[in-house]
């Protein structure tokens, strides 16, 4: 019998071909854990399924795991579907995963639990970057389906509860692919216009499914960034959304949105009724108080005789003036004796009195003084100054005393 020799790519081709031609590997289950996940720049899913006693490499292409509700992880436990076949080029065979799912839990479950602690740890459920609501909103903007029940629910008790703000419908999907750009989009709308007050957004009740576009990374991101304050309100109470996590302001249900979002018109009106009441039992007391008070000052004589008191207060200011007269006397009388003195002083010292006795002042023709005899030249002009009058003099001799010995 000749001997057949296989090349390489023959021998791969040929196992491929007998794997491809069994029914049982062209759509298989296989329960695993995943190891060596790597996520390529193409889009490619590429990683190991494996379990205590063996593992399978496997490859999921990008248009396969668009269908990816949750981020694959290393040490998640799947179920994956796909077809056993071999790459010729390595000569492995691998599994050609078609759709990818958690084992005990659905993939919206994963989903929703990877993507709130991944929004959990940048901050955008923080509690210091929710906003508060307006106590008096003057508008009302609704992001919903415009056919769903909940939308007249919240529309009937906004008018109902304050007829006074204006509510305002941005229709929008909230169901199915579209939905999340839309949702997004008329939140980016209402604040770029500034369209109300205050924004509620949701829907109706249902499953996880008709609720998922309230777990869209894009709703949730459009809701944080909102400046105005965002009241969410899907489903009933026990289902909770991302959405839920990020708005400002949770609602159970689109009718307790209605009641958050706008006060009570008549719990307003009974407030006011009972401020009112108050102010006139307040005001009414007050007047009772002036009213005894009135009546007080009525007996007292400055109303009963003002005439009176004013002269007694006359009298009082003359007995005043006249003690403050008296007082300026007396204070003047010591000031004065001390001014008489010192001028007799001064007078006594005055050289006027001295002429007066019969001492001359005698100056040169300059002017000034002269002392002594000996200052003088003969013949010099000088002047003697009287007590009445002057006197032109000429200086014929000088006579000098001497000390006597």
């Amino acid at each position: 019998m000749e001997r057949q020799v296989f090349s390489v790519s023959e021998l791969n081709g040929l196992v491929k071909a007998v794997l491809d031609s069994v029914p049982e590997l062209n759509h298989v289950f296989v329960r695993g854990e995943i190891s060596n996940y790597k996520l390529y720049p193409s889009g490619h899913h590429y990683f190991t399924l494996k379990d205590a006693e063996g593992a399978v490499r496997c490859v999921m292409f990008k248009w396969q795991a668009q269908s990816l509700r949750f981020r694959p992880e290393n040490g998640m436990k799947v179920i994956a579907a796909g077809r056993v076949s071999v790459f010729p080029r390595d000569g492995a065979y691998q599994l050609y995963c078609e759709s990818l799912g958690p084992e005990g839990v659905g993939d919206l479950h994963v989903a929703f639990e990877q993507l709130k602690e991944k929004l959990w740890k940048e901050g955008l459920f923080a509690e210091d970057h929710k906003k508060p609501l307006p106590a008096y909103p003057r508008s009302v903007a609704i992001i919903t389906s415009p056919a769903g029940a909940a939308v007249h629910d919240m529309i009937r008790n906004l008018r109902r509860r304050y007829p006074l703000a204006e509510v305002k419908l941005l229709p929008v999907r909230v169901q199915g692919a579209e939905a999340p750009p839309e949702i997004a989009g008329a939140l980016r709308y209402a604040n770029r216009f500034r369209v109300a007050d205050v924004i509620i957004t949701g829907r109706g009740g249902g499953s996880i499914e008709d609720l998922w576009a309230f777990n869209d990374e894009r709703v949730a991101r459009a809701i944080y960034d909102s400046e105005i304050p965002v009241i969410s309100a899907v489903g009933h109470e026990p289902d909770v959304t991302i959405a839920d996590f990020v708005a400002d302001v949770r609602a159970a249900t689109p009718t307790q949105a209605a009641e958050l979002a706008v006060p009570d018109q008549a719990e307003l009106l009974e407030k006011l009724q009972s401020l009112r009441l108050h102010m006139f039992r307040s005001q009414s007391k007050r007047l009772e108080l002036l009213r005894r008070r009135l009546t007080e000052l009525g007996g007292k004589r400055v109303l009963a005789d003002p005439m009176a008191v004013i002269l007694d207060k006359r009298q009082l200011l003359d007995r005043v003036q006249r003690d403050l007269g008296r007082a300026a006397l007396g204070r003047l009388a010591l000031p004065r004796r001390q001014t008489a003195s010192l001028a007799a002083s001064l007078d006594a010292l005055s050289p006027l009195k001295v002429l007066g006795r019969g001492f001359a002042l005698v100056t040169d023709e300059d002017g000034s003084p002269l002392r002594r005899a000996e200052d003088v030249p003969v013949g010099s002009r000088i002047t003697a100054r009287l007590a009445k009058g002057r006197l032109q003099c000429r200086v014929e001799e000088t006579i000098t005393e001497e000390k006597s010995s």
